[in-house]
């Protein structure tokens, strides 16, 4: 009885290790992305002159010679537009989804007080102009494979340096079928739905440990730092070696505190030492 049970235990163990191997084989040369700090969502400093995700902030962080993550969506129309939120109330103070507007009705609305629009991923590749890599986090949520679809297109023709990124594991894995050479990332955090079902907190549970790592096979992991503690990451960290990249980093005190347990880090609200 007692083998049996241990028997088990080690079975269930073999695969939780082999549900949390990131790629292991055959792995690409991160090195050009190493050696330098991530502007989150551009380095955006005041709300009313270089707000997120606008063509100032993504100007700012090129000259300042800082890497830049950002976040790609479709319109209405299928057009890929740098914004982060699913609507459009934080930003442009109106209650409607970013989905269910076209690209014309959304270069109407300005972000925050400033005189700054929601851009174009398009405008976004011309303006950096492969100055700086480029983390982008790919924000698609029911119509995975279409988005992915379109959004590679223009990420196709771009010839700067780049990765991709998502919380959403549907995505990563069609990175890893379809553009098998692309870097791609593993995004994870505590949560991804606030208030979930069961079937939702399965998928929270799952995702901030790492178990979909066996199916997408991420090149890199995109982790929340807060939760680095984690058994899950720790593990993955020290059995498999992926790349990692801490987010989002808000203190040059948390950047020291964190600096040992990541590769990369992204930041936001002051400048890096």
């Amino acid at each position: 009885m007692l083998i049996y049970f241990i028997s088990i235990i080690l079975a269930i163990v073999v695969v939780y290790l082999i549900l949390i191997m990131p790629k292991i084989l055959n792995k690409p040369d991160l090195k050009d992305f190493k050696g330098i700090y991530y502007a989150h969502r551009g380095l955006h400093q005041e709300k009313n002159i270089s707000p997120e995700n606008s063509l100032a902030a993504f100007k700012l962080a090129v000259d300042h010679g800082y890497g830049i993550e950002l976040d790609v969506q479709l319109s209405k129309d299928k057009v890929p537009v740098v914004f982060h939120d699913g609507d459009l109330k934080r930003l442009c103070g109106l209650s409607k989804k970013v989905r269910d507007m076209s690209f014309k009705e959304l270069r109407d609305l300005y972000l925050y007080d400033s005189q700054e629009k929601i851009p174009s991923l398009e405008e976004v590749l011309k303006l950096v102009d492969g100055r700086v890599p480029l983390i982008v986090e790919l924000k698609v949520f029911n119509n995975e494979n279409l988005d992915c679809s379109i959004i590679a297109s223009y990420l196709d023709c771009y010839k700067g340096l780049y990765c991709i990124e998502s919380f959403n594991p549907i995505a990563v894995l069609w990175y890893k079928k379809n553009r098998p050479h692309i870097i791609r990332g593993q995004l994870a955090t505590v949560k991804i739905h606030s208030k979930p079902i069961f079937k939702q907190r399965i998928l929270n549970f799952t995702l901030r440990n790492l178990m979909y790592n066996f199916f997408t096979k991420p090149d890199f992991i995109a982790y929340n730092y807060k939760i680095s503690h984690l058994v899950s990451y720790n593990l993955c960290r020290a059995l498999y070696r992926p790349l990692t990249v801490a987010y989002t980093i808000k203190s040059q005190e948390s950047l020291d505190k964190q600096y040992k347990k990541f590769d990369l880090f992204i930041f936001e609200s002051f400048t890096p030492k």
